[in-house]
């Protein structure tokens, strides 16, 4: 069951939901997220960052997830979330990852065209999608800068001639959110959000989401919304759990015992989120 991310976000846009894309840091977030797609009867994308590549390496991340796809019973694809460059890009196309994100949103537009359009030309022909980022989705993404002060929102005039220019199979769009920790409530713009899909027919992603809520999220959905991206949440509820279960029993030295009640919140928060999106029943 280990497909791209191209059909999935296709069959979303067609069917009025989004797919859930959750960032795995290990063994455990894999067997968690697949488990709860299983039970939901949801397709489902498993991510990872260059920060989390960094610390094992693509291989391990493909490998694991393939294992996992291989045996599900629902459509897996494995997606590099905010690809730091075209040479990550590529090196995770050579591993087995099933789609890739190539984010070139911190550079100027016409530097981020060129090197989207640079993935793109490579990934067409092994039938990979692309997904680009336009605007600024704001917070700290992984290990990098924060992204402070800068237009939030991404210019539907520029998101038309930049689909156009650079081929990419889906676009990541700035509209209020921000990664990480919230410190407030945020805030979609969906009139924004609303003008770029009347311009845009390729599916659009949300980026940022953990934290915001669910009823901003399904308004989003039914204004063209087809990929929605958990990272933040996932690494709470792991730690929540884990470190819970080390606070009751502090002379336990076995790994899986602790580890147990964090798969059950990883659990617990994408099941709750496939009901939400929609995904549920769709596999």
């Amino acid at each position: 069951m280990l497909v791209t991310t191209k059909e999935m976000l296709l069959d979303a846009q067609a069917g009025h939901y989004a797919v859930g894309a959750f960032n795995v840091e290990s063994l455990e977030f894999v067997m968690a997220v697949i488990k709860a797609a299983e039970d939901k009867k949801s397709p489902v994308i498993m991510q990872t960052t260059p920060g989390t590549v960094k610390y094992a390496n693509l291989d391990y991340f493909a490998a694991m997830c393939k294992v996992a796809a291989d045996a599900a019973s629902v459509p897996v694809a494995v997606h590099l979330d905010h690809g730091d460059g075209f040479d990550r890009c590529v090196q995770a196309m050579h591993a087995g990852y099933t789609s890739v994100m190539i984010d070139g949103s911190h550079v100027p537009f016409e530097d981020n065209v060129a090197l989207t359009a640079s993935v793109t030309k490579v990934a067409a022909p092994l039938g990979i999608p692309v997904e680009a980022e336009l605007g600024k989705v704001g917070g700290k993404e992984d290990d990098g800068p924060a992204v402070e002060g800068e237009n939030p929102y991404t210019d539907p005039d520029e998101a038309e001639e930049f689909v156009a220019r650079t081929g990419c199979g889906s676009l990541a769009v700035g509209v209020g959110t921000a990664h990480g920790v919230y410190k407030g409530t945020p805030h979609i713009e969906q009139g924004v959000l609303k003008e770029i899909r009347s311009r845009l027919e390729i599916p659009l992603v949300l980026h940022g989401t953990s934290g915001v809520p669910d009823d901003q999220v399904a308004e989003a959905i039914r204004n063209g919304i087809c990929k929605v991206n958990y990272a933040t949440e996932l690494r709470q509820a792991f730690t929540k759990g884990f470190m819970g279960y080390m606070a009751d029993n502090p002379g336990c030295f076995d790994p899986k015992k602790p580890s147990r009640p964090g798969m059950q919140e990883i659990y617990d928060v994408v099941a709750s989120h496939m009901d939400n999106l929609g995904s549920t029943d769709k596999a």
